[in-house]
């Protein structure tokens, strides 16, 4: 489902050519959170974007924000780590870099179940106290406010996922520093003590580690416990905004590329046959909906409103179908279900750009970009047989000298291109 807004022509003179000048179009990518499942859609919309959208390039765009799981992708891409090595590490697993476990993300928050359980012999003797002696009518209702504080803030621990990005950010020419970085990252969090969403890599947050403020931003209050940055408890991005696209909307970029993967499911069977409504599904399925609801429709609000504030900037936002059940019904942490759920954010984005292509035209056209019609028409091309070789195994000296290699060969053609604009 591709929301798209078509900024006038006749406002823009001069980007029509961009294409042949030395300038490289000025294009933002926001990616949304959705938890592992909702991430690994997401990086099959943007391998779609990759293999279908002639002239662009993922790893070099304007500027970069991510939130939640989408920051995983966004510091990747910035990191210059192509949606198709991300989905070798992922997905396919024969990475010669990175080698992904999916128990890293799963693994229970120890330290956090033994501090809160550390505090039940003070909470206990304060309740036996209050009991005696406080008001009778206050005995038992006090006792939910007083041990509420035994419950974990988070069931699984995030500190491993720090350790691993980490890792992946500090070898390869890559960098976990913000200010180090070709392109603007932006990672989104929120302070729990004040609600206040927080751009990591803005101005005053820009020396957090990167590994740090995308392990913040995922930190969804109930899965992981918040994150602590410089004495502030920080938790998931999504909690003031879906997908935070005004960050790169006032940076006053030409064009939006915008990926969500959480839209409510359209359940027409449980119109007909009631056994097939979602609350059948228990408590998860109605938290799940519920959630879905109120991002999408916030989402549709700011889509909303960027389109009255940035008249003059081109929009396109992807998000899944509302009638897509396996989406949907997959456990938001199965990894196990990655491949599939990779492989329809895959067709699902071509399926996209197939359907609009003649309202696309126009718009990517006048930013140097064009759609590959070879790659939108094969009905049979999946995410994984469209992955390019993997390169020959490396060493760190010999990655390092591939990226210096790309980077002098990048140099020459904006040059040849200068010149024969000139």
């Amino acid at each position: 489902m591709l929301s798209l807004h078509a900024a006038p022509r006749a406002t823009r003179p001069g980007r029509a050519h961009r294409a042949t000048s030395d300038s490289a179009p000025r294009i933002g990518l926001a990616i949304a959170g959705g938890g592992p499942i909702g991430g690994m859609y997401e990086l099959g919309a943007l391998r779609a974007f990759e293999d279908a959208i002639e002239g662009l390039d993922l790893t070099r765009m304007d500027c970069y924000v991510g939130v939640s799981s989408g920051a995983f992708l966004a510091a990747g891409l910035a990191n210059r780590m192509s949606a198709g090595e991300m989905c070798r590490i992922f997905i396919t697993g024969d990475s010669d870099d990175v080698r992904f476990r999916p128990e890293t993300f799963l693994r229970p928050a120890m330290f956090e179940y033994a501090r809160r359980a550390a505090s039940l012999p003070r909470l206990t003797f304060e309740w036996w106290r209050g009991l005696l002696l406080g008001p009778r009518d206050a005995r038992w209702s006090d006792l939910l406010n007083r041990f509420g504080g035994l419950v974990p803030t988070g069931l699984f621990d995030n500190a491993r996922i720090e350790t691993f990005l980490r890792e992946i950010f500090t070898r390869r020419g890559r960098s976990n520093d913000f200010r180090k970085l070709d392109r603007p990252l932006y990672v989104v969090a929120v302070d729990l003590d004040n609600g206040e969403a927080v751009r990591f890599g803005g101005e005053g947050w820009n020396d957090v580690p990167i590994s740090q403020a995308v392990q913040a931003s995922a930190a969804l209050p109930g899965l992981y416990p918040p994150v602590d940055v410089r004495g502030r408890q920080f938790v998931d991005g999504a909690l003031r905004r879906t997908m935070h696209a005004s960050v790169l909307l006032e940076r006053g970029i030409d064009l939006l590329l915008g990926v969500n993967p959480l839209v409510p499911f359209k359940n027409s069977d449980g119109k007909s046959r009631p056994e097939h409504a979602l609350a059948e599904g228990g408590l998860p399925a109605v938290l799940s909906q519920t959630f879905r609801t109120l991002l999408q429709s916030r989402m549709q609000v700011g889509l909303a409103r960027y389109v009255q504030q940035y008249p003059n900037i081109d929009q396109l936002v992807f998000e899944p179908n509302e009638t897509d059940g396996d989406l949907f019904f997959t456990n938001a942490f199965s990894f196990a279900s990655r491949r599939r759920v990779c492989q329809l954010g895959y067709r699902n984005a071509l399926d996209d750009l197939r359907k609009r292509r003649e309202a696309l035209a126009p718009v990517l056209a006048a930013h140097g970009l064009s759609l590959r019609t070879e790659v939108l028409d094969d009905a049979n091309r999946t995410v994984l047989s469209a992955l390019p070789p993997a390169p020959p195994r490396s060493t760190e000296t010999t990655a390092r000298l591939r990226r210096a290699l790309d980077d002098t060969e990048r140099l020459v053609a904006q040059q040849g291109r200068k010149r024969r604009v000139v």
